[in-house]
């Protein structure tokens, strides 16, 4: 079951590719307007969104012992995100807002986000690394 499942999945990620390959080159080419790429790109995203949160139930349907690894990580992304949500701040006056066009409100999510991706970036790489080193004393 699992491995149909797979093979699903893998053929539908290859004609999802395929399309926006496809509307990529035509974008490129002059054939379709960036509106067009852009509702693509919405599609995706809501798919991406769709599977993440569909996927994690499906697991728990099959092995119900999960959830409290879900649950840590969880905790730990939102961790981080009150982490990078306290460290952000606005460091622009009022006559470069202005400017822009943003509120001190925008300027500090755009920096929570900036430091969100910054932490998890790190954590990742040093995930890798210690994986790396762990793996040679294997």
């Amino acid at each position: 079951m699992v491995n149909k499942i797979s093979k699903v999945v893998s053929w539908v990620l290859y004609v999802l590719m395929a399309v926006s390959v496809v509307l990529a080159v035509l974008f490129y080419a002059g054939g379709i307007d960036s509106a067009t790429l852009m509702q693509w790109g919405y599609v995706l995203l809501v798919l991406g969104v769709v599977v993440a949160i569909i996927s994690p139930v499906y697991g728990f349907i099959l092995n119900p012992g999960n959830i409290v690894k879900l649950l840590v990580s969880l905790g730990l992304v939102a961790l981080i995100g009150i982490l990078s949500y306290s460290l952000a701040g606005n460091t622009f006056s009022e006559l470069r807002l202005e400017t822009l066009k943003i509120n001190a409100q925008t300027s500090k999510m755009v920096g929570m986000g900036l430091l969100f991706t910054y932490i998890t970036s790190a954590l990742a790489i040093v995930a890798i690394l210690y994986s790396s080193i762990f793996k040679i004393f294997k």
